[in-house]
């Protein structure tokens, strides 16, 4: 009886003695925890435009559905973001009739660097870009709006974050469903053409200026709007 009372007071001493140590560790464990962040952060892809990435905090996010809207302006942009993703990696662009590369390479595209994906009707631009984003070999997908029910765009959402790809459409103006799957919502408006040389039979068209509006970030909560020119591409 002694004996086991005797065994049992040593237990607790060494509990004790136990105790603080175990008790620091667990704290350094707190703030170790604390200072990490809860989410790893979400990677930017520069857009090139230093205008644009200085609005955005350094590009767009990755994995993102981004829409470019307005009534003109949107197609110089998407080609001014082609332009700048085919010089590191490849783009894949879904065709629904009025694609005209040789425009896009005046822009500064990297035709060797692009997949053109021919889909005129919303199921096959759906089917295209469900297997594009699945397959993840290009870090941008190109489409025009189509017509979708809600549940399509939440998988293309969805499926463009599981494989890091921005899938960019482009639209006059998105519908309900569209709007709540991106991530990003730029609004562009042209401001001017600029013309080389004298107005008249032998001026050229330079490039163009647009205002980007910045209308939905799923990481900042204040929008804004940035000046940007950019090289010569058909207005749509």
């Amino acid at each position: 009886m002694a004996s086991a009372a005797l065994q049992a007071s040593s237990s607790d001493r060494a509990a004790t003695r136990e105790a603080p140590g175990k008790l620091k560790a667990f704290e350094l464990l707190k703030v170790s925890l604390s200072t990490k962040p809860s989410l790893p952060v979400e990677a930017l892809i520069p857009t090139a435009i230093p205008q644009l990435d200085r609005l955005l905090g350094g590009g767009l996010p990755a994995g993102s559905v981004v829409t470019l809207e307005g009534a003109t302006g949107r197609w110089s942009l998407a080609a001014g973001l082609v332009a700048a993703m085919t010089r590191r990696s490849f783009v894949a662009i879904l065709d629904d009739g009025g694609l005209y590369p040789p425009a896009l390479a005046e822009t500064g595209v990297c035709l060797e660097r692009v997949l053109v994906v021919p889909a005129r009707k919303a199921l096959a631009m759906a089917r295209a870009a469900d297997i594009l984003l699945r397959s993840r070999i290009c870090n941008l997908v190109l489409m025009p709006v189509a017509t979708l029910r809600d549940a399509v765009w939440e998988r293309l959402a969805l499926l463009a974050q599981r494989g890091g790809v921005l899938l960019i459409v482009v639209a006059a103006r998105s519908g309900a469903a569209l709007s709540a799957a991106a991530g990003v919502r730029l609004h562009c408006a042209l401001e001017r053409i600029v013309i080389n040389g004298e107005r008249g039979l032998w001026a050229t068209v330079g490039g163009f200026d647009v205002c980007v509006d910045v209308r939905k970030h799923k990481h900042m909560a204040a929008v804004g709007s940035a000046h940007v020119r950019i090289g010569h591409a058909p207005l749509r």
